[in-house]
C-alpha cells in the first residue's frame, strides 16, 4: 500500500501536506488542554487530546494537581488513552517510570537526562531495536526546576514534510535501513549494547504512520557516506537551529504534563535550588496515541 509518506506516492502525499498545514497551531497555548480529574478523564477531555495528537502530534495538559508526587496521576491518564505497553528501560524504576531529576550518586548520574546540563535535540528510543521502537511518550511535571528546563518540540511529521518539499531525494536516503547507526556501548562487562543500524523515518506497515529516529549528538553516531544523507542531516540541524514557526517552546509546570508521537525534542539547561528541585516523570510507550 502506498501511504502519503511513501516517497512513490505524491499524489497522496499533497492531499496530506494540505490537510496536515490547514489550521496548524502557531504556538505551544494553542496545545494546552485542561484536565479536571486526571483519574476520570471526561469524553470531551479524551476527544481533545487525541484530536491535538491527530493535528499535531503532541498535546499539552494541565491539571490542579500541583507537586502531588502520586505517579497514578500520569499513569492513570496513559492509561485511559490507551497507553499500557510501556518501555522499561534500565534506569526506569520498577513500574517503568523514570524520574528525571538531578542525580547526586549511582548509574544515573553518568547520564546527561539526570543532570541539569541540556538535551540536544532528538526522539527518544533511537537506540533501540526495532522490536522496542518508541511510538510515544509522556512527560509529567511534579516540580519545575528554579530557572531553566524549557523544552523546543518539533512535530516529526513537520520535519518530513520540510525536508520532502526542499528534496524528495532526502527522504529517499534517510528510508534506507543503514542511514544511521549509533556504535555499540560498552562497560566494564564488555558490551552493554550492541549497536543499533536503522533508518530515520520509517513507515509502519500496518497503520501507515510515519516514525522518525535521530539524535543531533555529534559523537558515538554514523551517518551514512552518500551525498543524499549528509545532505538530510544537514538540512535538519539547519532547521532545528534556526527560528521555525513550527517549533513550539514550554515549560512544564507542576500538574502539567506532555503526550506525544514521540517528536523531536530538546531541552534547556536549568539550575534548581533548596526551594525548588525539578522533578519529571517519563514514561515510553510502544503505543501510539
Amino acid at each position: 500500500m502506498l501511504h502519503p509518506f511513501n516517497p512513490a506516492n505524491d499524489h497522496a502525499y499533497r492531499a496530506w501536506r494540505e490537510q496536515k498545514l490547514a489550521a496548524y497551531p502557531v504556538s505551544s497555548d494553542q496545545l494546552i488542554v485542561d484536565i479536571k480529574n486526571p483519574a476520570a478523564l471526561t469524553a470531551t477531555e479524551l476527544e481533545a487530546l487525541r484530536s491535538g495528537c491527530r493535528k499535531t502530534n503532541m498535546v499539552i495538559y494541565r491539571t490542579a494537581c500541583g507537586s502531588d508526587p502520586d505517579k497514578e496521576i500520569s499513569r492513570g491518564i496513559a492509561k485511559q488513552l490507551g497507553l499500557t505497553r510501556m518501555d522499561r528501560n534500565l534506569l526506569a524504576d520498577e513500574d517503568g517510570v523514570t524520574p528525571l531529576a538531578v542525580a547526586q550518586a549511582g548509574e544515573r548520574q553518568n547520564y546527561i537526562p539526570y543532570t541539569n546540563r541540556a538535551l540536544k535535540w532528538h526522539t527518544d528510543g533511537y537506540y533501540n531495536t526495532d522490536d522496542r521502537r518508541i511510538w510515544a511518550f509522556q512527560l509529567h511535571c511534579v516540580q519545575a526546576a528554579a530557572e531553566g528546563g524549557e523544552n523546543a518540540l518539533l512535530d516529526h511529521e513537520i520535519a518530513y514534510l520540510l525536508m520532502r518539499d526542499e528534496n524528495p531525494d532526502f527522504i529517499v536516503a534517510m528510508m534506507q535501513a543503514d542511514a544511521m547507526t549509533i556504535p555499540a556501548r560498552t562497560d566494564d562487562e564488555g558490551v552493554a549494547r550492541p549497536a543499533q543500524t536503522g533508518p530515520v523515518f520509517y513507515i509502519d506497515p500496518v497503520s501507515g504512520a510515519l516514525h522518525m529516529r535521530y539524535t543531533a549528538r555529534k559523537r558515538s553516531i554514523e551517518w551514512k557516506q552518500t551525498a543524499d544523507t549528509l545532505g538530510a542531516v544537514a538540512f535538519l540541524e539547519n532547521l532545528l537551529a534556526g527560528s521555525s514557526p513550527y517549533i513550539f517552546h514550554a515549560r512544564l509546570a507542576p500538574g502539567m504534563g506532555l503526550f506525544c508521537n514521540n517528536v523531536l525534542h530538546d531541552r534547556t539547561p536549568f539550575r534548581d535550588d533548596e526551594q525548588q528541585q525539578r522533578l519529571i516523570y517519563r514514561a515510553r510507550f510502544y503505543d501510539r496515541v
